[in-house]
């Protein structure tokens, strides 16, 4: 397969040098599992060698400090009180923690949609296959007009039978923001509880857990807050604690401790394991507020105008529509391939696409239209990218015609 990166000389971002990512590469997909600077992976790396100098020393006496600590910096940064937050390492743990622990029967029925994310529905059927429980599902049209097309079809698909809905916050397959809080309201009013898989959400979008007010969240730091791997956090109101439980049950089953409640001490302690990724989230929302002057709502409000940037860009290199309007979208667009791409499968177009031009990005299988590419705008991305990014699919387009 012909190489045509030697074609092409890319300008680099002045933050790329922060990251450690292949300059080979032009990458496009901070979405997927995010990408951690050099600068937080340092500060883990001295965490690791803090516990490695004296392990006994470090579980038994500065663990726990660190921990809450790491704790205490996240729940200011999401809006929530720091008692309902613990830690898991990602959020489709969270999901699974929330789903595996509530008591599901025959008759009950839990609600989702079209756009949720893979790996959460497979956890949903086994629920189901295991309990009984119908899985509902709520079309939400893409393309897309309007985000009251969503609140639409989630209302609609409630019944009185309905126990739970799980919802994205933002969505894996196609990007899209859903009106998170004004659902999980409508779904208060109708005595439905909410389970919001925020995996996309922290770090992309200003975040009040609080004001949300869903009955369980998780969201990602390895993602937009550029945590390292390994860091999620799930929250729970208060009321719903005593029920949701680890994957793992560990010491803090029977712990004497009255100090922390059962929620805290049985998540904080699931076996050995290295916490370092979590004790670095407060070096990871420090050091990515610290790259512009106007901090997090700059860099936010920043990837969000390169995304949609490269939207447009990308819908005008291939002559096709935008198929959600601007306000719906934040750090991450989707743009729907031409029908004559539509016949690729979508790995095979994902490596010809890394393999012949070097760009590392998301394709999507989807209904209608049949591949989405899906472009992400992080700090170290710039323009010139995505327009590479549009060369490189011109080209297979005039060589499909």
């Amino acid at each position: 397969m012909k190489d045509e990166r030697k074609n092409f000389k890319l300008q680099s971002s002045s933050f790329e040098e922060l990251w450690s990512l292949d300059r080979s590469v032009t990458f496009l997909n901070h979405g997927s599992f995010g990408a951690c600077p050099k600068a937080v992976l340092s500060a883990q790396q001295r965490l690791r060698e803090q516990l490695e100098n004296e392990p006994l020393r470090f579980f038994g006496r500065e663990w726990e400090k660190l921990l809450d600590d790491a704790r205490r910096k996240l729940a200011g940064f999401v809006g929530a009180d720091v008692e309902d937050l613990v830690f898991v390492p990602n959020a489709t743990t969270g999901v699974n923690c929330v789903l595996r622990s509530l008591v599901f029967h025959p008759e009950d029925e839990i609600l989702t949609t079209n756009h949720e994310y893979n790996a959460c529905r497979n956890a949903l059927d086994f629920i189901a296959s295991r309990t009984g429980v119908r899985v509902v599902v709520a079309k939400i049209p893409f393309p897309i007009e309007s985000s009251e097309q969503i609140l639409e079809a989630v209302i609609e698909g409630v019944s009185p039978k309905t126990r739970l809905v799980l919802l994205d916050h933002v969505t894996s397959q196609t990007g899209l923001i859903f009106p998170i809080q004004q659902l999980v309201k409508q779904l208060q009013q109708r005595g439905v509880d909410t389970l919001v898989d925020g995996a996309h959400a922290p770090g992309m979008l200003p975040l009040n857990l609080s004001e949300i007010g869903a009955t369980y969240y998780t969201g990602n730091c390895h993602k937009w807050l550029c945590a390292p791997k390994g860091a999620a956090f799930l929250y729970v109101q208060r009321d719903k604690q005593p029920e949701i439980r680890p994957l793992t049950i560990s010491h803090g089953a029977n712990s004497p401790r009255t100090d922390k409640s059962r929620f805290q001490l049985e998540f904080d302690w699931m076996g050995t394991n290295d916490p370092t990724a979590y004790m670095c989230v407060p070096e990871a929302i420090a050091f990515m507020g610290s790259l512009l002057p106007g901090g997090w709502n700059e860099l936010r409000q920043r990837n969000h105008q390169l995304a949609l940037q490269a939207r447009q860009l990308l819908c005008e290199a291939l002559n096709v529509s935008a198929p959600c309007p601007d306000e719906m979208i934040g750090s991450m667009a989707v743009v729907p391939m031409p029908e004559v791409l539509e016949s690729r499968n979508f790995m095979a177009l994902h490596d010809e696409l890394f393999d012949r031009f070097g760009i590392q990005v998301q394709v999507v299988p989807w209904e209608k239209p049949k591949l989405l590419v899906r472009v992400s705008a992080q700090i170290y991305n710039t323009l010139e990218q995505y327009e590479y990014l549009g060369k490189a699919l011109r080209t297979l387009l005039t060589e499909s015609a």
